[in-house]
């Protein structure tokens, strides 16, 4: 029985709505024969872990989960007693879109930093770092980055290397929520590694199904140490996938080769060469950096009806209309083309 599937339409709303890159397809194909061992317990599983190695070196330790969620939520219950927190930046994910999971699931509470851009500073973190050894207030353990942020901006090396340092100091971890990290890689020029080992990240959430993966995180630890005891919190939690090599082949084809480059390229590139378009328009007011595969922007109010029936989007800011578009890897130059001439004719009409 064939299924009823309706044409759908790319859109800019998120980077969750495409699809699967074929080369993704192809791998979890090539492992769908015959049986393997559970759990893990593959060598499929095993490449796909020693894979992560080339990328962020020799002394890490790799788990596969199931979603964006529980890669941030379970790597820092791990690090965290029930009466710690996590300072994180008041749009993070974490705090806006885990429907209090970190609460729940976690165990932990978070302390938000109300931000412009996205990005946590060490000025505002030190604000929070306070009451220490103080009974009655939940104690600052860790710190979450967002690496690119919510609102599409990215850490530079030195500004992490400064947070980690600052943290480590004061015997607290540091934790990047990477949806998007290869994103940042891709815009800083430079590698993993160097974005987060090399520079003191304690555990690192890489994400992948905002990049080209049909399901599938992996949380990579850069201390043995402090890995330990997770296998247990991943079983507790509801994250051990059993049939592992379909999500391990998945992480093997996009680092074993430079599809993870290409796919964070296209994004990027398409969603720079969207701001340049939009710049065209002087209704059109980007509002924040674009350095991602974001662009966040403000325009008239009386586009956003029209404008969604042609092409999908969120209004990120309900107060001020701010609207998000988002690229992903099967964003062409041509369905940029085409949502900035939808625009275009908004504008002749208004």
């Amino acid at each position: 029985m064939s299924l009823d599937i309706p044409p759908y339409q790319k859109n800019f709303a998120s980077d969750n709505n495409s699809g699967v890159h074929p080369e993704i397809l192809k791998a979890i194909e090539s492992v769908n024969i015959g049986h393997a061992p559970a759990y893990g317990g593959d060598p499929v599983t095993e490449q796909g872990q020693e894979v992560f190695k080339k990328h962020f070196g020799n002394n890490i330790d790799v788990y596969f989960v199931f979603n964006g969620t529980a890669s941030n939520v379970i790597s820092l219950k791990s690090l965290l007693k029930s009466y710690e927190s996590v300072i994180c930046s008041d749009t993070s994910h974490l705090n806006i879109d885990e429907c209090g999971a970190p609460e729940a699931i976690g165990g932990f509470k978070l302390i938000t930093v109300s931000t412009r851009d996205g990005k946590l500073s060490l000025k505002e973190i030190e604000k929070k770092y306070i009451r220490l050894g103080d009974q009655h207030y939940s104690q600052p353990r860790a710190i979450s980055l967002t690496q690119p942020t919510e609102l599409g901006t990215v850490y530079t090396a030195g500004e992490i290397e400064s947070i980690t340092k600052w943290a480590h100091e004061r015997n607290m971890f540091v934790h990047i929520d990477g949806a998007r990290f290869a994103n940042a890689v891709y815009t800083l020029k430079t590698d993993f590694k160097k974005l987060s080992s090399d520079l003191g990240v304690d555990v690192l959430s890489l994400g992948g199904t905002k990049n080209g993966l049909l399901f599938g995180e992996a949380i990579v630890f850069f201390n043995s140490e402090l890995s330990e005891e997770f296998k247990f919190v991943r079983k507790q939690s509801m994250q051990l996938p059993s049939k592992m090599r379909f999500l391990a082949a998945q992480f093997h084809a996009y680092l074993s080769t430079d599809l993870w480059y290409r796919i964070a390229k296209n994004s990027c590139d398409r969603a720079q060469e969207l701001a340049q378009k939009l710049k065209e328009l002087p209704e059109v007011k980007i509002t924040q950096p674009v350095q991602s595969n974001g662009v966040f922007a403000e325009f008239p109010r009386t586009w956003i009806k029209p404008l969604k029936e042609k092409y999908f989007f969120y209004i990120w800011n309900e107060e001020t209309f701010e609207a998000r578009w988002m690229c992903s890897f099967d964003t062409l130059s041509e369905d940029v083309e085409a949502f900035v001439g939808e625009m275009k004719k908004l504008r002749v009409q208004s």
